[in-house]
């Protein structure tokens, strides 16, 4: 539909286009251009793309399945993870490595006279132990100590990193120089050497805390707030030195700001998706290294289990007993598996330069 309405003349000599060049959108036309899009935020934003991922959603689905299994399945399976198998009061010294669904000859006898027993679902160990709950405790080891080692490594590589990267001049290059000297150890060569150490000390020095949770425990703790922050450091401090240029962060200083309130309120929520991806894939890393220490006999003490612990002591029947070891090598290959997909996932959703 043609407007008919009369447009201002072009002046003589004018640099101007012609009016009349033009004509005035209709208001169809108008409505046909406009694009609506629905307010969000960062986060809401960043799990939106998140779920559109199918090897994230199936890592968000294999963490859920084994989270709700380590939760319920001490609350139903009657047996402990330290306890041997007894029947009707009586121990059972004659249920050792039973196969998955197998029962001994005291219970299928007992079975038989009307009783009635838990099935052991992935058999028994060679001390007549439900390997199954060993399993499921040794995985809430196994994930308890990457998410809280990941925990110390984001709190004291985020501390560091800020400073050295908001800070700068000298301070700067001493802090990264000592981040260097840490980075350049061997990893797995300083961690044997000061969980031995720190072994010895805590056990020396006690403590209702230590005896809880075992002295291997705390110093694989202590070994990965020592040795571990350095990449998350390393990572902070990079992205604070690209965003403290930024406008925003010099109108903060022009009105005042405190150096920490503007890292608290403007660096590090700009930087938090890298923060986040960082973190996510630090828990992987943890496991399998607490579970590396837990193989060669440096992990949690017995009859704490934990994944790695429970793949050591398989490792000796394994010719008459292979199952023993799938499983707990299962177990760790999902979570670092699902744990890495997650990580990846996370970062393609929440990093704004990886967004098409």
């Amino acid at each position: 539909m043609q407007n008919t309405e009369k447009h201002p003349m072009k002046k003589p000599f004018s640099m101007q286009l012609d009016p009349n060049m033009f004509e005035l959108a209709t208001e169809e036309e108008k409505r046909q251009q406009e694009v609506m899009g629905e307010s969000t935020t960062f986060l809401r934003d960043g799990v939106k793309k998140l779920l559109k991922n199918p090897l994230a959603v199936f890592s968000l689905v294999v963490i859920a399945i084994i989270l709700i299994t380590i939760v319920v399945a001490p609350m139903v399976v009657p047996y402990k993870y330290s306890e041997i198998i007894s029947v009707d009061g009586m121990r059972d010294r004659g249920a050792k490595n039973l196969g998955p669904f197998e029962y001994s000859e005291l219970e299928q006898e007992f079975i038989d006279n009307g009783g009635e027993v838990f099935p052991h679902i992935f058999g028994t160990d060679a001390l007549s132990r439900d390997y199954f709950i060993r399993v499921v405790y040794g995985t809430r080891v196994s994930l308890g100590v990457g998410l809280f080692a990941s925990l110390i490594v984001l709190v004291i590589g985020l501390l560091y990193g800020s400073i050295s990267g908001y800070v700068g001049g000298r301070a700067d290059l001493i802090m990264m120089r000592i981040v260097d000297i840490i980075y350049s150890l061997p990893d797995m060569l300083i961690i044997i050497l000061l969980s031995v150490v720190l072994d010895q000390v805590l056990s020396d020095v006690g403590g209702p805390l230590v005896n809880r949770l075992g002295s291997n425990m705390i110093s694989i703790f202590l070994v990965f707030g020592l040795l571990y922050w350095v990449s998350m450091a390393r990572l902070v401090r990079g992205q604070i030195l690209s965003i403290k240029k930024n406008d925003y962060v010099l109108a903060a200083k022009a009105v005042g700001a405190k150096a920490p309130r503007i890292i608290r309120k403007h660096i590090l929520p700009n930087s938090i998706s890298v923060i986040i991806i960082s973190t996510a894939l630090q828990i992987p890393a943890a496991i399998f290294t607490e579970s590396f220490l837990s193989f060669v006999g440096l992990g949690v003490q017995a009859p704490m289990p934990s994944l790695g612990s429970l793949a050591n002591a398989a490792r000796e029947g394994l010719q008459s007993y292979p199952y023993k070891l799938l499983f707990p090598a299962a177990i760790i290959s999902l979570i670092v598996l699902s744990l890495n997909l997650l990580g990846d996932g996370m970062r393609d959703a929440f990093d704004p330069k990886l967004r098409k």
